[in-house]
C-alpha cells in the first residue's frame, strides 16, 4: 500500500533509513532526509507491506522548470527485490501524467541504484564522483513526460 505521509510515520522511516546506510545513503543525508520531511512532506509516501511501514519516497514537481522529480526513495532490506519500487515510480508517475505541465523527468540517484531507473524509462545524463559522500557518486537521470501527438502510433517491432 502507497499512502501519504503521516508525521507519526518519521521515526519508523528514520529507522529504515538507518538500515541503508552506509550503503546507499550517506551518514550525514540523515539529518537532510529529515529537513526534507519537515518542508516537504505533503508531497512524501509512505509504503507498507503486510501492515507495517517497510519506505518512503517523495516526488516534487517543478513548474518553472516543467519537470518531475522522484525523492528519498528507499525500502527496509527485507523486502528488497519484490516490485515495490517499481509501484512506487508507477503511482509517480500517474501524479506526473496528470499535470499536463510536466514535460521531463528527473532524478538523482547513485551507481547503486541508476540500473533501476534506467529499467523504469530514465536515461543517464552525468555522473559526478563522490557527491553524496565518499564512495557514493550521483547520476543524474532524466525521462522525457511528454505524450505522444494525438494520432502518432506507437512503434514496437
Amino acid at each position: 500500500m502507497i499512502r501519504p505521509f503521516k508525521p507519526i510515520d518519521e521515526d519508523t522511516l528514520i529507522d529504515i533509513f538507518q538500515l541503508n546506510v552506509p550503503r546507499y545513503f550517506d551518514p550525514k543525508e540523515i539529518e537532510d532526509f529529515r529537513q526534507y520531511l519537515a518542508r516537504h512532506s505533503d508531497t512524501y509516501l509512505t509504503i507498507e507491506h503486510d501492515g507495517k511501514i517497510v519506505g518512503g519516497a517523495g516526488y516534487y514537481i517543478n513548474t518553472i522548470h516543467h519537470s518531475g522529480s522522484i525523492t528519498w526513495i528507499f525500502f527496509h532490506p527485507d523486502v528488497a527485490g519484490r516490485g515495490l519500487g517499481k509501484e512506487v515510480v508507477a503511482y509517480c508517475m500517474k501524479i506526473f501524467n496528470a499535470d499536463p505541465g510536466i514535460k521531463k523527468l528527473v532524478v538523482t540517484t547513485s551507481q547503486l541504484a541508476w540500473k533501476f531507473f534506467e529499467k523504469c524509462g530514465y536515461q543517464l545524463i552525468r555522473t559526478e564522483k563522490d557527491y553524496w559522500g565518499k564512495g557514493l557518486d550521483l547520476y543524474l537521470m532524466e525521462r522525457d513526460n511528454t505524450p505522444p501527438e494525438e494520432g502518432a502510433r506507437d512503434k514496437r517491432y
